[in-house]
Formats: C-alpha cells, structure tokens, sequence
C-alpha cells in the first residue's frame, strides 16, 4: 500500500471515530500531495462541516465534486453553501445533486428540507414527492415529507403518514418523535408523552424532546414530574432557560413568575 493510501485509510478511520481534527489534518497530507484526491477532499469537507467549519468547508467539497459528480459530496456541498448564507447556490447544487443517476435519496432530503426551512413549501413538497417516485423505498424521504406536513399544519396527513412509517419501522427516532409532535398538537398529551419517554430512553440527551415531555406532563396536570423533567432538560445551563421558562407558563398547569431571577431560581439555574 502505497504512503497516501495509508494516509488515506488513516484520515477515514479518524473520521468515522470522529476525532475531526486528526481528520482534517490527515486528508490535508493526502491533499498536499495530490490535490485532485476525491476521497481526501470528501473526508477534509466532511470533518469541517462537522465541525461547524462551513466557509472552511467549502472549498475541498467544490473541488471534489467538481472532479467526481458525486451526488453525496454534492449534498455535502449544498448544506456547507447553506450554513454561510448562500441559499441559492445551495438549491443550486442540491438540485444538480437530485439528477444523478441513481437517484440519491439524501439530495432530495436536503434539499426539500432546506426549501422547507425557506418557506418555500410547494417547492419542498415537489422535492419529496420526486424524490419519493425515484426511491419508493427511501424511508426517511417520507419522513421529511411527513415534516412538512406538520410543518405546514396539515396535522391529519402528518400523522397518517407518522403512523404508516412507525408501522413500517418502529425503531426510528425521527418517526417516533414526529408522530408525539403530531399528538401533543391535537392535544393526545398522554399518548404524546408515552412516545417521548421511548424516545428519550432511546437518546436520554435530547433535550428538546424532554422540554416537549415536560409540556405534555403539565398539561395533564402532573406538575411535579413536569417541573422535574425541565430540571433536567436545562442541565444546569443558563442559556437554555428561555425555552423551560416558555413552557413553565404557557400551559394551564403551569407556574407565572414575577421575575425572571425568580424562575430561573426555580429551575435550579444561575443567571450568572
């Protein structure tokens, strides 16, 4: 094995341990010596965007996709030109990305979700759907049309498609949470937070679905338990208060507070 394909299998394996820094530095060896490498490229774009790094991004991915017309670099692409500003180009190259042959179920994904996130909504719901035609069997392009619909209020179709999905593949997260979502908004609070508890059994850390089991919890009038699961859902940080606080007096069960000092007293947390 030749000294860059060493260096090579090195910076993938950092990568897929996720020890980014390594990889970034690893793919840049490759890079250094032959600066036409698809896979180094991919590999530096990809620890980058992990890493928040977009605008540093963007350059390996361009040139890698320039070079191979990968569509999964190209999607890599569109969500790097997304996350600094540049919508535009983005769709742009997402939408070059969804031509490819095969079809590339994640081009669709991001690019309907970006559209989505623009409010763009016929757009989005055009992506979902051609990308659905091309990949009937791509699961998580459902998903994100189920998304949408929720998104757009459409809560009948939403949970109709949430509970075919769920059916079809109990185990996923995103359905799961999608269809408690679903329930809490049409005010199914029990069911709602029965799905939350397995979600978070599933990702004890996620604590938006947490602050989303504490709203059902208050709303059924457990204020003990809901007030317990904000605890948690701040972990202490101060900077996530907002959301608990929100949600501490937005529902009929829940608490007012004169002071803001005087909630986050409440929630255990420092405003220092």
């Amino acid at each position: 094995m030749s000294d860059i394909s060493q260096l090579l299998e090195r910076a993938n394996l950092a990568l897929l341990a996720r020890r980014l820094d390594e990889a970034v530095h690893l793919a840049a060896g490759v890079l250094q010596a032959d600066p036409e490498n698809v896979a180094a490229g991919q590999i530096q774009g990809t620890a980058l965007l992990m890493q928040d790094r977009s605008e540093e991004a963007i350059e390996p991915l361009q040139r890698a996709a320039a070079r191979s017309g990968d569509p999964n670099i190209e999607t890599l692409l569109g969500r790097a030109l997304s996350n600094v500003g540049r919508r535009e180009d983005a769709l742009s190259t997402l939408r070059q990305a969804t031509r490819r042959q095969p079809p590339y179920p994640q081009a669709f994904l991001e690019l309907g979700d970006q559209l989505s996130a623009a409010g763009r909504f016929e757009e989005a719901a055009t992506a979902f759907a051609e990308g659905i035609a091309l990949n009937p069997d791509a699961l998580v392009l459902r998903v994100g049309q189920a998304y949408l619909h929720l998104k757009c209020n459409d809560r009948a179709q939403a949970r109709s498609q949430f509970e075919a999905l769920r059916a079809a593949a109990p185990e996923r997260y995103d359905t799961l949470v999608g269809l408690a979502w679903v329930l809490a908004a049409d005010g199914g609070y029990a069911q709602a937070a029965e799905l939350f508890r397995q979600a978070l059994a599933a990702r004890p850390t996620d604590a938006v679905v947490r602050l989303e089991l504490a709203k059902c919890l208050l709303e059924l009038g457990q204020r003990a338990a809901g007030e317990a699961e904000l605890r948690t859902a701040t972990g202490g940080d101060a900077a996530s208060a907002g959301p608990a606080i929100l949600a501490l007096t937005a529902t009929p069960h829940g608490r007012m507070f004169l002071r803001p000092s005087a909630a986050m007293t409440f929630l255990g947390l420092s405003a220092g």
